[in-house]
């Protein structure tokens, strides 16, 4: 097997940044060309295998952890154990978030994305940057694009950085507002997901509060995303098969429809419920779990007739904490699975030199071993040796 760690020359972005003519993911224009864009194709082998089954599981019910009750938070923790077992998806119900916070998210985001293209693209995300627009990842990747825009920027869960203020002063005043209810958003996002790190943390069998303590000083992401008709839907995806390189993934759906994920060997879409959450494990919680969890495998399919939204919150850790499996946990397994690293150096991996896809962390590891060695890195030479990209 080839040892060498071969990046997909799709995600070369500065290559990419220096191409003249970057591509503007302007809807209304592209439908009108007369062949579909070839830059919005995805291989056949990917678009070949179409869902016809939905994920049929069981939410899970958050009401008795509020309530105190002890049953329904060890049920709670064995149906995580269960899906994180098996394909890293659940989906969260009474979850404590009012259904006006999630409406009035989407009526802002929805504001903003119809906004004029200028004023989208004067708030364009810099290269390597997590905060802004971005039109298809088109400034950053030059095959295999999204068909979607996005609006992200950073949420730091002890508050350091105020939403309202950033929303402001990229925005303007006239956007305080759209602040205030991201602010709101963002906070009920936080707090959604300490709850969930202690159901994992049960779910392992360690420390109830360990993930808690972890993550409540953690920088997270806030995403909303908006897929618009594709009349060539079949040649292209709104997101392409991956795994989500951060800790967690809480996803809110429209009732357009689009999610799929990957389990018992076939793809099986998702139903949307308006009063549930998706939850995505996602690699960096992998490393965290010594590889017991498995990252969740999803895509996202577009709508020939519909705009499909969603909001999308990235929970990560505070950036310079090593990432390593609790002391609890490792008193029963034999060796660590992973290098200790941090999310910037991951960050960095994902932002510059690779595009996130099935193998993001595996070649993070080999990554980080040629360009970062330490002490902790080393025993994994012979390890990575093995890999291929």
């Amino acid at each position: 097997m080839d040892s060498t760690l071969n990046l997909h020359p799709s995600s070369s972005h500065k290559a990419n940044r220096e191409k003249k003519g970057v591509l503007i993911f302007d809807t209304s224009i592209i439908e009108k060309q007369e062949n579909f864009p070839k830059q919005f194709l995805w291989p056949h082998e990917d678009l070949a295998y179409v869902s016809q089954d939905e994920l049929n599981e069981k939410p899970i019910d958050l009401k008795g952890f509020f309530s105190g009750d002890l049953e329904a938070i060890n049920l709670a923790a064995k149906q995580i154990r269960f899906a994180s077992l098996n394909h890293g998806f659940f989906q969260v119900v009474n979850h404590g978030v009012g259904a006006s916070a999630i409406r009035h998210a989407y009526e802002h985001m929805d504001a903003f994305f119809k906004l004029p293209l200028s004023k989208k693209l004067a708030l364009k995300r810099k290269p390597g940057d997590l905060c802004g627009y971005s039109g298809a990842h088109a400034d950053r990747f030059s095959s295999k694009l999204p068909w979607k825009e996005t609006f992200s920027f950073t949420y730091e869960h002890d508050q350091g950085f105020d939403v309202v203020d950033y929303i402001k002063s990229v925005m303007g005043e006239e956007f305080e507002e759209a602040g205030i209810v991201y602010q709101e958003y963002c906070e009920a996002m936080k707090n959604l997901s300490l709850i969930i790190f202690e159901l994992l943390a049960i779910s392992l069998g360690v420390d109830r509060f360990h993930f808690r303590r972890f993550f409540e000083d953690g920088v997270s992401i806030m995403r909303g995303n908006n897929y618009p008709p594709c009349k060539k839907a079949g040649l292209t995806f709104g997101t392409g098969p991956h795994f989500d390189p951060n800790s967690l993934t809480i996803l809110h759906q429209d009732q357009v429809g689009g999610l799929e994920i990957y389990s018992d060997n076939k793809w099986r879409a998702i139903r949307p419920r308006p009063d549930a959450f998706v939850v995505n494990i996602g690699d960096t919680f992998v490393a965290l779990s010594n590889g017991r969890y498995k990252s969740c495998l999803h895509r996202a399919v577009v709508n020939k007739d519909k705009t499909r939204r969603s909001l999308v919150f990235f929970v990560n850790p505070k950036e310079d904490k090593k990432v390593r499996p609790p002391k609890d946990l490792m008193r029963r397994e034999e060796t660590s699975k992973y290098p200790d690293f941090t999310w910037s150096d991951l960050r960095e991996f994902t932002q510059n030199h690779y595009r996130a896809d099935t193998a993001t962390l595996q070649n993070f590891v080999q990554w980080l071993h040629i360009h970062k060695p330490t002490k902790e890195t080393q025993p994994y030479c012979r390890w990575t040796d093995n890999m291929t990209s």
